[in-house]
């Protein structure tokens, strides 16, 4: 898209927002769902659990991601050049009919790419993969973009892949989610298109950042690719499963039972959950690695991140990480602009650029 294309489109977004963003919600709420053929038993519609975590009402997911891509270029336009591409990953190996046409098909990902307009092309350069939050949701400016600025304006090209699950592409996408096994593949990928697509990306230098759940994805790509990634920082990662399964409320639970998740409660195949666990691989650690966590964390409990630690440790593994006491903001606490999180994110920086090398670290 050309820059006056793009002022153009900017401009009349900042015009329609409101209206639209008021029309997609009264749609979702007055509107019925386009019709689908009806699901079979198994093939359920998502349990009342699910939508409670953010299952796509209708369009109404498809409507805000698109309005919410536009906010990307208003918000980071200035010092990014901004694209969102396709490419595909692995097909689910729970598809409920394997022999229907187009069942075996790669499933279509997405990714969002950043790229300092001031970088210099002419030498190699490194790259992070930014893994977003989130059992469901997406890549999202309300909570990402000052994260990616910051990353932009080290001098770090940025890839950001919504894998299969991620909200906003309807709820066909949403339940192909894989929780800690294909998803986390769709991310591998999504770095290798963009070293691919980029000859000034430097292989050797790529760096791999999540909080959350984005912190399991992050810590499940270097266990399975430690050689492919030079450094990852994971935030208050969600880190055992079977642990999390029994500190959760019970409609948590049925969210990862549903036929189109994991298909079982964690009482009935402790080993799946375990084997989509970080803590279970910890001796498979060869990344440098930064763990941050806080003792108030109200999302993933604390005890989850000790598990880790302790697991790693017990492995010999050498590693960097801090435990936050009680820190402002629980398991927000150090993605805020709070004088607390800015420091931890200048850690978090300062780790990165020991490995990565970017043309402007952070001082």
């Amino acid at each position: 898209m050309s820059p006056a294309a793009r002022r153009s489109l900017l401009t009349t977004f900042n015009l329609l927002a409101p209206m639209l963003l008021f029309t997609s919600l009264a749609v979702a709420q007055e509107s019925p769902a386009r019709p689908t053929p009806a699901p079979s038993a198994a093939a359920a519609a998502p349990a009342p659990a699910s939508q409670a975590f953010g299952a796509p009402a209708g369009n109404s997911d498809v409507i805000l991601k698109r309005l919410d891509d536009l906010l990307w270029y208003q918000k980071l336009g200035d010092i990014a050049e901004i694209d969102k591409d396709e490419y595909t990953g692995p097909p689910n190996e729970h598809a409920k009919n394997k022999k229907a046409p187009g069942a075996a098909n790669p499933i279509l990902l997405h990714c969002y790419t950043f790229i300092p307009k001031n970088l210099d092309r002419s030498r190699k350069q490194p790259l992070i993969v930014f893994v977003h939050q989130g059992v469901h949701s997406s890549l999202d400016t309300t909570i990402d973009a000052h994260l990616v600025r910051e990353l932009i304006q080290q001098g770090y090209p940025v890839v950001a892949t919504d894998y299969r699950g991620s909200t906003g592409y309807g709820t066909a996408f949403y339940q192909e989610i894989d929780y800690g096994g294909r998803e986390v593949d769709d991310v591998y990928i999504g770095m290798k298109f963009m070293l691919e697509r980029y000859s000034f990306l430097d292989p050797k230098r790529v760096g791999i950042v999540g909080w959350s759940h984005g912190g399991l994805i992050t810590l499940m790509n270097i266990f399975a690719h430690p050689h492919d990634y030079a450094v990852a920082y994971a935030g208050v990662p969600v880190s055992d499963l079977v642990a999390r399964m029994g500190y959760e409320p019970e409609t948590y639970r049925q969210l990862y039972s549903a036929p189109y998740h994991l298909g079982e409660d964690v009482h009935d195949d402790i080993a799946e959950y375990r084997k989509r666990s970080p803590v279970t691989h910890a001796k498979e650690l060869d990344t440098p690695l930064l763990i941050h966590t806080n003792t108030n964390d109200e999302d993933v409990n604390y005890l989850e991140v000790e598990h880790l630690i302790q697991a790693l440790k017990a492995e010999g593994k050498k590693f960097d990480y801090k435990v936050y006491d009680n820190a402002p903001g629980g398991h927000y606490f150090n993605r805020m602009d709070t004088p607390l999180a800015l420091e931890s994110r200048k850690e978090i920086y300062e780790f990165l650029a020991k490995y990565l090398h970017p043309d402007h670290p952070t001082r």
